[in-house]
């Protein structure tokens, strides 16, 4: 059965935008909001249902555990009960890889391992996925919950642009002392799976996949494809790691660019294996590379900043 009307959950940030425009040109796509549930009722003229709603991480402190409990699962669960009662086959969920894991790994990430969300925002991805897990789907109907790693891309106001002004305004590079590999996912990666799982939903079965880019990165390296693309020379401040720690510990109280949860995401290793979702799909190696993507994304910052 070819599934074609698409209705997005969730477009007001840089990836639901991003996914809006690659759909637009094979689907019939709607997008909606969830901040009025009426908006539910949209779910029953539509084959596929795609679940972006979200509070993502709060580097501000401002958000309360009920804040993130509320957008990350009792929302999905309204939006499963309508997906349910309604004739939609599948049921695209975007999870996160802090739900499994936020305080980094060496070893490869996989989808069978035990979860260890610490933060509110971790943990309540952690409860969508169990409550979706332990659900029973009907026969014909199927969930699939993602947990991509860091999307980057056109529009992306996280931790890469805090790198990219960095080092933009020549400004010393103060981490080169930390040496990591990280996965990351590249915008039009996000996008080719989406679509691939739009295209092979009769072959894919429900559960849950990590979707990240095929190779890592190691910060060095994204520092080397910024200072290439934007024609700085990189002054690397090596500074000690206790020094830089400490200073991350001072942003965990006063705002400053730097605090302990940007320095884990951009020192840290956390290594996730995408094997899964290739294999379902059939997929020997996704279109674009890490190292690309990559470039794409700061052409993009510096396009912005024109």
């Amino acid at each position: 059965m070819e599934l074609n009307k698409i209705l997005v959950f969730g477009t007001s940030g840089f990836i639901g935008q991003n996914l809006l425009s690659s759909l637009n040109d094979k689907y019939d796509v709607g997008s909606s909001s969830l901040r009025d549930l009426a908006n539910l009722e949209k779910v029953y003229q539509n084959d596929i249902v795609i679940n972006l709603v979200g509070k993502a991480h709060d580097h501000k402190g401002e958000a309360t555990e009920r804040d993130f409990d509320y957008a990350n699962y009792e929302l999905v669960k309204e939006l499963y009960t309508s997906f349910i009662k309604s004739d939609a086959m599948l049921f695209i969920h975007i999870s996160s890889i802090a739900a499994l894991e936020e305080n980094g790994s060496n070893n490869a990430l996989t989808e069978d391992m035990d979860c260890n969300p610490i933060s509110w925002y971790g943990q309540s991805k952690h409860k969508a996925e169990e409550y979706l897990l332990n659900q029973d789907i009907p026969y014909g109907k199927k969930v699939i919950i993602l947990r991509p790693t860091m999307v980057h891309g056109p529009g992306d106001k996280g931790n890469l642009t805090l790198l990219y002004k960095l080092i933009s305004k020549g400004l010393p590079y103060p981490l080169a002392n930390f040496d990591n590999q990280r996965s990351f996912l590249s915008i039009d990666n996000f996008n080719f799976i989406i679509k691939e799982i739009i295209d092979k939903s009769e072959q894919i079965d429900s559960g849950i996949y990590h979707i990240c880019d095929d190779e890592t990165l190691a910060t060095s390296s994204i520092i080397s494809v910024i200072s290439k693309v934007t024609e700085k020379k990189v002054i690397n401040f090596s500074l000690p790691k206790s020094i830089v720690k400490g200073i991350a510990k001072v942003g965990d109280i006063v705002p400053i660019p730097l605090n302990s949860k940007r320095l884990g995401k951009m020192t840290s290793n956390l290594v996730v294996s995408n094997n899964k979702i290739k294999k379902a799909l059939g997929i020997d190696k996704l279109p674009v590379s890490a190292e690309e993507g990559l470039e794409r994304t700061i052409r993009s910052f510096v396009a912005r900043k024109a």
